[in-house]
């Protein structure tokens, strides 16, 4: 993902930065939000924010329904970044399908799209709606 950044001209960023576009992405998350979905501390998300903001690709602004709290806005820059994220893993699941075929890639983004759902924080306690890891 990151050289595919860097030959997009992206050269800024570094593989912590990828780490707060990861899926659903940071726009209008809050950083406690993206901190749960990326599983850091909200000091280091926050250090990441600090540093991405400064770079150019996001702003935090205030929340419109709670003053307290700050939302993430991406700026052109980062649209573009998204973008370019995006088509870099298109290019990969390509690749990856032209190896090994349709029905093996069908099978692996299944299983890999279940694993997300098992492993992913949830927003119930304790995580009831998720299933169980069992050997």
């Amino acid at each position: 993902m990151l050289v595919g950044l860097h030959d997009r001209g992206f050269t800024d960023l570094v593989a912590a930065h990828v780490d707060v576009w990861r899926h659903p992405g940071p726009e209008n998350q809050r950083p406690s939000e993206l901190a749960a979905q990326t599983r850091m501390t909200k000091q280091a998300l926050n250090y990441l924010l600090g540093q991405l903001e400064e770079l150019g690709y996001l702003t935090r602004e205030a929340d419109s329904n709670d003053q307290r709290s700050k939302r993430v806005r991406l700026t052109p820059r980062g649209h573009a970044a998204t973008k370019a994220i995006y088509e870099i893993v298109q290019e990969v699941e390509a690749e990856w399908e032209q190896q090994m075929g349709p029905r093996k890639f069908g099978q692996l983004r299944r299983l890999l799209t279940q694993l997300y759902a098992i492993t992913t924080p949830t927003s119930s306690p304790a995580g009831a709606d998720r299933p169980s890891i069992r050997p």
